[in-house]
């Protein structure tokens, strides 16, 4: 493992998703975002847990991992409706804690807590006092009952974790389009994103709201595109943009995302390039 300094740490379950057509492919926010932070130029890290049948290597090439054992790798169903995402989840991996996070990745430039089954332990927060401390709660909103249907349920951690965060980004579907719940908790922390999917987002700051409308697409699979929008707002943010200036950048980037299906839709340096003189 390398001793470099990372511009770049999400921490979260990689995942195996299994595709409509048969077999899997692997997501999670931690693999969705990693993958989009590298094509904006960051050195990235990844605390996960996954099984050993997992090949983290080709999913996050070039990206330093740090892998906790477990006996299974998280493995969801995603199924996609007019009403919404109808998701299963099968097997969960290891709990992340603190003190699986190695010293030298404490000192990481923007921190990305990604949970997608509970994972995280919110202590996590707590390690990272110099760090961009970026938060996609939408594992810690999610249950699911013993046949693994998966359900939204509240946010228990909201109110000890937000004063945490520099920025948090949260999807319409996790809250249910409570927007009183999300007006109450942007009061909470500097910078909170709601996205919106073919909408784009709402952006939260300094006590504005601003709608930012997203670029039309043709959309092949949503998969992922609110964990391309989160990695590359936190960046932007730390680098000192302007929250509308970042969400436009991250609204350009994401919608690009939904054109192809599963981690292909990850934006390439080139894709982050183009936004970016769209987005001047």
């Amino acid at each position: 493992m390398s001793e470099h300094h990372l511009d770049y740490l999400v921490i979260g379950h990689v995942t195996r998703d299994r595709a409509p057509e048969g077999g899997f492919t692997v997501g999670g926010t931690a693999t969705y975002a990693a993958r989009t932070a590298q094509a904006l130029g960051c050195r990235v890290g990844v605390v996960t847990s996954a099984g050993e049948g997992l090949d983290l290597a080709e999913a996050l090439p070039n990206i330093e991992i740090l892998r906790v054992p477990a006996s299974a790798t998280t493995t969801f169903d995603n199924r996609y409706s007019p009403t919404g995402r109808v998701q299963t989840i099968h097997t969960v991996a290891a709990p992340l804690t603190p003190e699986v996070v190695p010293p030298a990745w404490r000192t990481a430039r923007v921190v990305h807590l990604g949970p997608v089954a509970r994972e995280c332990d919110p202590a996590l927060a707590d390690l990272f006092p110099n760090a961009f401390m970026g938060l996609t709660p939408q594992g810690w909103m999610r249950r699911w009952d013993s046949t693994g249907q998966v359900r939204r349920a509240p946010w228990e951690n909201a109110d000890a974790l937000l004063p945490h965060a520099d920025a948090v980004v949260l999807s319409e579907e996790d809250v249910g389009g409570d927007e009183a719940l999300i007006a109450q908790w942007a009061t909470r922390t500097p910078v909170l994103a709601l996205t919106q999917g073919a909408a784009g987002c709402t952006v939260y700051a300094a006590g504005v709201r601003q709608a930012l409308p997203a670029p039309p697409v043709t959309e092949v699979d949503p998969t992922g595109a609110g964990d391309v929008f989160a990695a590359v707002f936190f960046t932007q943010l730390q680098q000192g943009d302007d929250p509308w200036k970042a969400a436009r950048l991250a609204n350009c980037i994401a919608a690009l995302s939904v054109t192809r299906p599963g981690l292909s839709g990850t934006p390439t340096p080139e894709e982050v390039a183009r936004c970016r003189t769209l987005c001047v």
